[in-house]
């Protein structure tokens, strides 16, 4: 059950109100997370501007949403799930994929290190040590991408840990038709 109201622009504060009539006039539409973070125009205003700086990240897409997935899972945001779910299944990703990704892991070793890791920073964050950097460099990933990686930690958190305190889950319809989720970019 919903427990944070959806917002419509008219509803909102007038910086939320602006925010929302932005997104309106770019997509058509605001989506219930969205509209629920609308009661905190800060908030909006963060998730809004992270959201759009994590898509310049270097990670590959479909990686990206690997990582995504574990997180998620560990979460246990549904919403989040059912969209990294589509958005895996639009960037290639097979059924075997993503239900690795979901168990924090995937078939390739250099990827499985870094979910692992991400899986790490978002679970226990003090628990890395040199041991752990040094190992991620081995695989080849770079500071870049061990900093980015924490970044969409970050981000899979806001949204997921939003979603679950708002009580927004996805309806019967949309699991049924996989309507599009709100996360913005």
């Amino acid at each position: 059950m919903q427990r944070l109201q959806s917002l419509d622009p008219s509803d909102a504060s007038a910086k939320s109100a602006e925010l929302l009539g932005e997104i309106v006039e770019r997509r058509g539409s605001v989506g219930p997370m969205v509209s629920a973070m609308a009661h905190s125009p800060a908030l909006l205003q963060g998730y809004l501007d992270f959201s759009r700086a994590m898509k310049r990240v270097k990670l590959p897409r479909a990686l990206g949403e690997k990582i995504s997935l574990a997180l998620q899972e560990w979460i246990g945001c549904a919403l989040c799930l059912q969209a990294h779910t589509r958005a895996a299944r639009a960037a290639g990703l097979s059924d075997n994929d993503i239900a690795l990704a979901r168990q924090g892991t995937s078939t390739d070793r250099r990827e499985a290190a870094l979910i692992a890791y991400a899986v790490q920073v978002l679970a226990e964050p003090s628990s890395l040590g040199d041991e752990d950097i040094a190992e991620l460099r081995e695989h080849g990933w770079s500071d870049q991408i061990i900093a980015d990686t924490v970044g969409l930690v970050s981000l899979n958190l806001l949204t997921g840990s939003f979603n679950l305190v708002a009580g927004l889950e996805p309806t019967p319809a949309e699991q049924s038709t996989k309507e599009k989720h709100d996360h913005v970019g």
